[in-house]
This record gives structure tokens, sequence and C-alpha cells, in this order.
């Protein structure tokens, strides 16, 4: 049982919360990788982050060190009581899907949940969070191999085998151990605001941002970018001109290309829509604007090339969970120190 004495503040969306504590679990048979995911993102400080980042610890549910793939060990002093107690919880992808998880661990999930806490899983997690109830009623992925166990096992909750992440607010889930990367960036955005998290993503070397319902299973293996150089070249073009009306025809004739054909390249090489690109890039060009500059919304949506101030707030919503002047009031202050309402 989690004693209720170590519980530490909740996460608690638009306040100022000082250091933020994110816990991730680790066990017997997991990889290096899984728990370097959270570890770059979450654990390493650099000189080019000028905010206070977050409190890590490693936790597993035993006090024995745990064995990896590959021979290596972990010994950690942190165990559930302080996986619990986090403003974050992390559930890695777990080796047997299939098998549920301990009493204990369900038991930490409910109370972290019960606290306020953020829960997160990465790829085959998502059946940890399932088994303690946090998924039903809502919509959630994991990796596509595992969609189909995750529907049946728990019929409860709406699966989406297609998106590298879902944002439920209090819950996100993400598909791939990859898209784990990705979903943690978007977890910095939030926390930190675009310019923290493109900061981080330079520092990985990785696309600062890919849209949580960018597929995770396309004809052609995932890239950080396009691998044709024509669809690349009408992307870079596109990012420089986003205050002026873009159109797919107009980007397929900069390509040389059909409409049709541009159309299938661009899917096959980012895994969705010009369009649906184009809005994600347009939303999150706004954020620095928000975050740093005095100009109205409604300038704001003019300069990244929304059409109109109510199709800017219509999108920004969908990608981020809030409005526009509700995130602007979270970065007012101390950026470091707020998170945007979810």
């Amino acid at each position: 049982m989690v004693s209720p004495l170590t519980s530490g503040p909740a996460y608690a969306p638009g306040q100022a919360t000082g250091k933020r504590t994110v816990s991730v679990l680790a066990y017997d048979g997991m990889t290096a990788f899984e728990t370097g995911i959270v570890t770059e993102i979450f654990g390493l400080t650099w000189p080019d982050i000028d905010a206070e980042w977050y409190d890590l610890r490693v936790c597993t549910e035993k006090p024995e060190p745990v064995r990896m793939i590959g021979g290596a060990t972990l010994s950690t002093p942190y165990g559930l009581d302080d996986f619990a107690a986090a403003q974050t919880v992390i559930v890695p992808s777990v080796k047997k899907p299939a098998d549920p998880p301990s009493a204990a661990l369900v038991d930490a999930l409910r109370h972290a949940h019960e606290r306020g806490a953020r829960i997160v899983s990465i790829c085959s997690g998502a059946f940890a969070l399932g088994a303690a109830g946090l998924l039903d009623g809502r919509r959630a992925t994991t990796h596509w191999l595992h969609a189909d166990l995750l529907r049946r096992r728990f019929p409860a909750v709406t699966v989406d085998p297609k998106p590298l992440y879902v944002d439920d607010g209090d819950v996100l889930t993400s598909a791939g151990c990859a898209a784990g990367l990705d979903l943690g960036l978007h977890i910095v955005r939030k926390d930190y605001g675009a310019r923290i998290a493109n900061a981080v993503a330079r520092r990985l070397v990785i696309q600062a941002h890919r849209d949580g319902g960018q597929a995770q299973f396309i004809d052609s293996p995932v890239a950080t970018g396009p691998t044709d150089d024509r669809v690349n070249d009408t992307m870079a073009w596109a990012l420089k001109h986003l205050n002026e009306p873009i159109s797919v025809p107009m980007l397929a004739a900069k390509a040389a290309m059909s409409t049709r054909t541009y159309l299938r390249r661009f899917a096959q090489c980012t895994g969705t829509s010009p369009m649906k690109w184009l809005i994600t890039q347009r939303v999150y060009a706004s954020l620095p604007l928000l975050e740093s500059s005095d100009d109205s919304v409604e300038q704001i949506s003019a300069a990244v090339g929304f059409e109109s101030s109510v199709t800017f707030r219509h999108h920004f919503a969908r990608a981020m969970h809030t409005t526009p002047s509700a995130y602007r009031r979270c970065f007012n202050g101390d950026a470091g120190s707020r998170t945007p309402p979810a």
C-alpha cells in the first residue's frame, strides 16, 4: 500500500508549482532506451535552458536492483511511495502487456491520480494505466501492435492506434517507445513554453514538434523529416510564408507535381496531410508570440496565417487543449513556473 504521508503536491495546471517532480518506473527486463528517453528530457539540465528544471526520480517496485536487457543493472533509492508522490508519473513500455501489473503498482497509480498527478504511459505502459482504471471513458493510444489487445482487455477505453500520442489532460499516452520523445517534448512545451521545448529538441537533435495526431505507422519508415527533396523544399518554403495564403495546389506546383501525387508523397514522407501539417505549424508558430509579445489574439492569428481569429481559436484549442488567452496568461510572468491549463 502506498503511504499517503509521502504524497507531494499535486500537478496543478495553470498554477505555479515550483520545481516539478517527475517519476518513472524501472523494472527487470526493460531496455536502457526506455529510461533514457525520460532521463534525457526530464533529468538533464543544460546551460541553454534558463528554467528551474524537473526533479526526476527513477523508481522500482522492490528495493533490490533491476536487471535490464544486456545485463546492466540499475539501483535506486526510490520506491513506489516516491513514484506515486510525483507530480508527473510515467510508466514506460512493459515486457508482456498481456500480464497484469502488480496490485502494488495499480494502487500506486490510483493513489497518484487521486492526488491530481499527471499520469503518462509510453508504448505498452498503457496497459498498466488501463488496469488501474485510469483510461476508462478516455481516448488512448499504444503501439499499433498492441492496440487490439488493449481494446479487448479494456472495453471502456476508446483505443486509437493511429496517433503518436494522445493528451487527455491529466492522462497522456504515447505509441511506440520513440514516440515517448514526442510526448516528452509536448509535456515540456505545456510546462515551459515553445522556446524551452525547442531548446530541448535542439539539444537532442530531434524534430521540435511532431503533432500527436501524426500517424504512427505509414507506408515508408517513420522519419523525422521528408525523404523527398521536393516535398522538403515546399515545407521549408511554407514555414517562411505562414502568414500568407497557402493551398495544396500551390505547394504541388512548387514541387512540380500534380496535386494528387503531392498529397500521396507528402503522406508517405510525414504520415499526415499538407493542410493538417500546415495548421499545426501555424498553431506552434503562435506560441512564442503569445508568450512574449503584446499583440492581440487577432493580430497573432493573422501573423501566422489564419483567416480569422475564430479559426485560430478553434485549431489552437484542438492542438493545445486550452485557449490562446488562457495560454498567454500562464506566461505573463515566469514561464518556468507555470503550466497552461489542460
